[in-house]
């Protein structure tokens, strides 16, 4: 990608839609699907190829955590995990993904940290990506939150991008939390890996 592109502030890669849409569906078949697309002022899915302005990725997150707020956080999960297969499926060569799975963790993990920290304009639009210690990474100012408000983390679909990629690439116990975020007031969405068991 021409650094030109990477740095035009504001675009965002399609995934952030595009997998979210067959969760809706899944959900609440196309009625949901449209309701949410409607109600963020979206009304064609955005193509997938190339970038796509952040704006209308960030309202139809923000539809379905209005919509529905009780299941928002799952369907967005799931489609973080939709993401992650797509992008170990088109975008992480079977090759790197098999070294990055016979490698031991202490060495596959930042080497993985260092690939998504590369491309991480795909996920963070706009925002501030940076890897922030050992399995620890932070978007300021991120888009999918700009603006709202909240007790409580929202970032699910960011935390399943990143435990599915880890777990699948690094080490199956890994898990991710997002640890502050944006709509609490805190200066960047915080998202921590930590190994269970």
């Amino acid at each position: 990608m021409p650094e030109d592109v990477r740095s035009t502030p504001g675009l965002i890669g399609p995934n952030a839609i595009l997998q979210l849409l067959p969760v809706l569906e899944q959900a609440g078949g196309t009625r949901l699907r449209d309701q949410i697309m409607w109600a963020a002022g979206v009304f064609d899915p955005p193509s997938d190829a190339g970038l796509m302005p952040e704006a209308p990725a960030a309202r139809i997150h923000q539809a379905l955590r209005e919509i529905e707020p009780e299941m928002a956080s799952s369907l967005a999960w799931a489609a973080g995990v939709r993401t992650a297969e797509y992008i170990m499926a088109h975008r992480i060569p079977r090759l790197a993904q098999g070294l990055l799975r016979l490698l031991p963790a202490p060495m596959a993990a930042p080497m993985l940290s260092w690939a998504i920290a590369q491309h991480a304009w795909t996920f963070a639009g706009s925002g501030g990506f940076s890897v922030a210690g050992k399995l620890v990474f932070e978007i300021a100012d991120n888009p999918i939150v700009r603006g709202e408000y909240s007790d409580r983390p929202l970032c699910h679909w960011h935390a399943a991008v990143f435990e599915k990629l880890f777990t699948e690439l690094v080490d199956p116990r890994l898990r991710c939390e997002e640890t502050a975020c944006c709509a609490m007031g805190a200066s960047a969405c915080r998202f921590e890996l930590t190994r269970m068991g």
